[in-house]
């Protein structure tokens, strides 16, 4: 029998080498190639990060609401980190607020006990925006000292900080609309454009959270099947419930949940009595309690409706995850306008307005959570696993 020739026998040993078992098993593909970063840990810190966001809305609403806002009269972004220590201490701050309009003309007489509460709300806001920041810096130097920040997230996170630093800056701004002329609250579209920055930096975690809960690579995948028409949808109602946002904080502003107390009509009218009285008459859009609950109810039936279509839409997505998601939306929406309601009814107490409040948060949160799944849907198995 003829042998077969030394380079047919070479050729056929290293095709067979090369489909044969390897020792090493390929830890990824060319997108996850490189330093990738400690993907799992700057999750969990933007996690910490969204959870101390979520406790400032909350504080600094219940400091709207018992009208503590202005009870520190000056912006002392180290040094006021310290409440004062000694009687004379504060006497002294005591006596800056006394000179302040809403002192005169709204607590004349207040003792300094009352003085505290009211000033330790105030402090315990500022005082969870510093820690805010040091979470935010500790965390980014960190990650950036052991190069443990993924590729391409750099400047992501580092806008995060940028952001909290522009929040600090709007918050001294509308807390000085109130400190002189006869001002006796912050003006109303500051206190807006304050919570409504918050708000946007809130989002902004939460997005980045879930993009960091999935590979690169599989992102990359799954947005080959993105509904480009649902996300589309997802973006309007995110939009139209952050204009309800801005909305709620001038109703929050001028104290405009207090005024109508009756529902569905306002004083028995459906558009209520005297809501373009003040000159000139851009002012009621923004200082008017009537007009400013008027639009805050249309802007949430619209709001309502709206989801409601977005969510007819979403049951049609192929991706149960994502009819999942389009789901709890339309049920928080539905909570957060029954919340709405109650706190009309009532008056807008403290206890069922800060609920109101942090049901936006949610609501906010799950629009954006719906918004990400229609962009980068989750593909299952028949047996349902991820």
């Amino acid at each position: 029998m003829a042998r077969k020739p030394a380079g047919n026998r070479k050729l056929f040993e290293d095709v067979s080498e090369g489909i044969g078992p390897r020792s090493e098993t390929p830890t990824g593909g060319m997108i996850d190639a490189g330093r990738r970063g400690a993907r799992g840990a700057v999750r969990t810190w933007l996690l910490v990060l969204f959870a101390l966001v979520t406790v400032m809305i909350a504080v600094g609403g219940l400091t709207r609401l018992t009208d503590s806002g202005l009870s520190i009269t000056e912006w002392r972004p180290l040094t006021g980190a310290l409440p004062p220590m000694s009687a004379a201490a504060w006497e002294t701050e005591f006596e800056k607020y006394r000179a302040i309009p809403e002192y005169r003309l709204v607590n004349s007489g207040m003792s300094l006990a009352d003085f505290k509460t009211i000033y330790w709300w105030e402090w315990g806001h500022r005082q969870l925006g510093r820690v805010i920041g040091l979470v935010w810096a500790a965390g980014f130097l960190v990650f950036l000292a052991m190069r443990k920040i993924p590729p391409g997230w750099t400047f992501r996170l580092l806008s995060l900080g940028a952001l909290g630093g522009l929040q600090g800056a709007i918050g001294w701004w509308m807390v000085a609309s109130g400190l002189s002329g006869e001002m006796i609250d912050v003006a109303s579209y500051r206190l807006a454009t304050h919570l409504g920055l918050a708000f946007v930096i809130l989002g902004l975690i939460a997005w980045f959270v879930f993009q960091l809960s999935r590979e690169e690579r599989e992102l990359m995948q799954a947005r080959r099947a993105r509904e480009a028409r649902l996300f589309s949808l997802g973006t309007g109602l995110m939009h139209l419930a952050f204009l309800q946002i801005l909305i709620g904080a001038l109703v929050a502003g001028i104290d405009a949940g207090r005024s109508y107390t009756d529902w569905p009509l306002m004083s028995g009218y459906v558009l209520p009595p005297m809501a373009f009285d003040l000159e000139p008459a851009w002012r009621n859009f923004f200082e008017n309690a009537g007009l400013v609950q008027f639009i805050h109810r249309v802007t949430g039936y619209l709001l309502f409706v709206f989801g409601a279509v977005v969510w007819w839409r979403a049951r049609r997505s192929p991706h149960g995850d994502t009819r999942f998601r389009f789901n709890a939306v339309m049920a928080m929406l539905l909570v957060q306008m029954v919340l709405g309601v109650v706190t009309v009814l009532y008056a807008a107490p403290w206890q069922i307005a800060i609920i109101h409040q942090l049901g936006a948060v949610a609501l906010w949160v799950l629009i954006l959570r719906a918004r990400f799944a229609a962009r980068y849907p989750v593909f299952r198995s028949v047996r349902g696993a991820a």
